[in-house]
């Protein structure tokens, strides 16, 4: 069972708010990553502890709306910045009990940022407006085909690392500079948290993906969107199914504490 972040997002005529993932993410759960998904709503801390020991993996989501900058010390956000503190009071604390506990971690864009706020990092709120740094935001025109999932810029990944690694055990060649992923953010990492480990980078210097330093399991984020794309690259097919492997051990692993708990029972 692998835990999806949810946003708060007004819905219908009413403006009702909902908890919502997109289909992309139960989709490519139930693909290659092999598991049940199970939506997390935005309902606070408080959800943690009751539902952290049901899950097998946890899969944080990309979405429009920023990291609530209260959360690293930062300055507020421009005007009209999308926000959602409900979901951030849920992942951040969500992340930090997942990361102490062992339990696989895959961040996504927002997910990506979260990972990194949650163990001590900061952001950068709108990369383009940052001399010398290159427009990684979402594309005005996405009417245009292939908008959201075509490739927008290359990343160099670091030839020692975590996404390298998975990549030759798929037998895929890695060319280390270029490396092609689409662009869909305004936020990016500013301070790298203490415990990750960056691994991959825009041309502009921009931190692409991390991994968790002396992780007991799998704990890896991209800011890029591999969940548009599975299908037809294979490269992001490979992301999830490392992480899929990594849910099934943790998966087979619990399974006999929950089998004494029941014969106690």
């Amino acid at each position: 069972m692998v835990g999806i972040s949810c946003c708060v997002k007004a819905f219908g005529i009413f403006g009702t708010p909902n908890h919502a993932a997109s289909d992309s993410y139960v989709r490519v759960s139930l693909g290659p990553v092999g598991a049940v998904p199970v939506l997390l709503p935005a309902a606070g801390e408080a959800l943690v502890p009751d539902i952290l020991p049901r899950l097998d993996g946890l899969l944080l989501t990309g979405s429009r709306s920023n990291v609530h900058p209260d959360f690293y010390d930062g300055p507020a956000h421009a005007e009209g910045t999308p926000e959602d503190v409900q979901r951030d009071s849920t992942t951040l604390p969500l992340i930090r009990a997942a990361v102490a506990e062992g339990l696989p971690v895959l961040a996504i864009c927002r997910g990506f940022q979260e990972l990194n706020v949650a163990l001590g990092g900061s952001l950068d709120q709108r990369i383009q407006d940052l001399p010398g740094r290159i427009d990684h935001s979402t594309p005005s025109d996405q009417k245009l085909p292939g908008v959201r999932t075509g490739k927008a810029h290359a990343v160099r990944i670091a030839p020692d690392g975590q996404l390298a690694r998975l990549w030759a055990a798929a037998g895929l060649r890695v060319a280390p500079e270029a490396v092609p992923v689409n662009s869909l953010h305004n936020q990016g990492i500013c301070r790298l948290a203490p415990r990750l480990v960056a691994e991959a980078w825009a041309p502009d210097g921009t931190v692409e993906a991390v991994r968790l330093a002396e992780a007991p399991g799998f704990c890896c984020g991209v800011q890029w969107h591999p969940e548009y794309d599975w299908e037809q690259d294979a490269r992001s097919r490979a992301i999830f199914e490392a992480f899929g492997t990594a849910v099934a051990a943790w998966a087979a692993g619990r399974r006999p504490e929950q089998a004494a708990r029941r014969a106690a029972a």
